[in-house]
């Protein structure tokens, strides 16, 4: 062996290490390149300060591991652009957009729009200020989770194609469809739960217009009582939508939904009522006026299964960008 070769095979497990040090700080620098870029924007309906602060509170433990924002509203274009500016601020790129809603199907075809995902919404500059049907809500629009304050308020449901240079991937199941949701069910019902082999439990949600969405909306639903029904011994378990938005629709329902639980007393019972709802009550204490029944007013949040449906979106969405 020449010099030549012995310096180069003494050199060899220098070279290899460095090698591999060099690969390893690449590899490194990619992924922490990869967290770095990627934001995630959370849409959700939005409400009273406390509605709001249940959403903030929900979303809070994934603020350490994600740059996140919060945007109000019901598929609003203000909002969204509010919080989708911000995440770019914060060095994002790439946007997981997790949709808070009930139905995977409220909002889904508008909020592509907005964000340029599919054809359909104006630009900004040419779009109107007419709002839609839902014209009358008011509530804070995006919100900064670092101080967990409003950016704005008073949104007005506008439909534009937002600003932006970011790639976007969208969530498409909604709480309904999330099987996280049966242990928040089981956990509000064990809590007000006395003597299950008496007791009659109501799962109430809010519901669609239409006859057939509705429909999906109950199918889902009963796929996360399914537990109630195997690990409880109630009396009996019922989901319903009151179809809040539809009066046509409601008054029936209304009907439906208060023989139930009326059936509840008559029959030596007691009537459990769980709200199917992001959080709080909304209108069924008016609804069960001078009915008898138990019930602790609170939604699916908080609950950490939220949280983790939350989590497990995102990561999902984070495999397609």
């Amino acid at each position: 062996m020449n010099s030549k070769d012995k310096i180069k095979t003494l050199l060899q497990p220098t070279l290899l290490a460095l090698s591999l040090a060099y690969s390893l700080s690449t590899t490194h620098h990619t992924i922490a390149q990869e967290a770095d870029d990627l934001g995630v924007l959370v849409m959700a309906h939005g409400g009273s300060l406390e509605w709001n602060q249940g959403v903030l509170d929900t979303v809070a433990p994934l603020t350490e591991e994600y740059t996140l924002e919060v945007a109000f509203g019901m598929a609003d274009a203000v909002s969204m652009q509010e919080a989708v500016a911000r995440l770019e601020e914060r060095g994002a790129d790439r946007i997981a957009v997790v949709r808070l809603f009930i139905s995977g199907e409220s909002w889904y075809e508008r909020t592509e729009q907005i964000l340029g995902m599919k054809e359909g919404a104006p630009d900004r500059t040419a779009a109107t200020a007419a709002v839609d049907e839902h014209a009358g809500h008011t509530m804070p629009a995006a919100t900064d989770v670092a101080t967990g304050q409003p950016a704005a308020m008073g949104h007005s449901m506008e439909f534009w194609k937002i600003d932006t240079e970011a790639r976007f991937a969208l969530s498409k199941p909604g709480l309904a469809e999330a099987e996280e949701m049966s242990e928040v069910l089981l956990a509000r019902a064990a809590a007000l739960s006395k003597n299950p082999t008496q007791e009659d439990v109501l799962i109430l949600a809010h519901g669609p217009g239409d006859d057939a969405e509705n429909a999906r909306w109950i199918a889902y639903i009963e796929e996360r009582v399914a537990r109630l029904r195997t690990d409880h011994p109630f009396r009996s378990v019922k989901v319903a939508t009151l179809r809040e938005d539809w009066e046509e629709k409601r008054v029936g329902a209304e009907q439906e939904v208060r023989a139930f639980v009326d059936n509840a007393k008559a029959t030596g019972g007691t009537a459990i009522v769980i709200p199917y709802r992001v959080h709080g009550f909304g209108p069924y204490a008016e609804v069960l006026e001078g009915l008898d029944y138990v019930a602790d007013e609170q939604g699916l949040i908080p609950h950490a299964g939220v949280t983790r449906w939350i989590a497990g979106q995102i990561e999902e969405l984070h495999a397609d960008l």
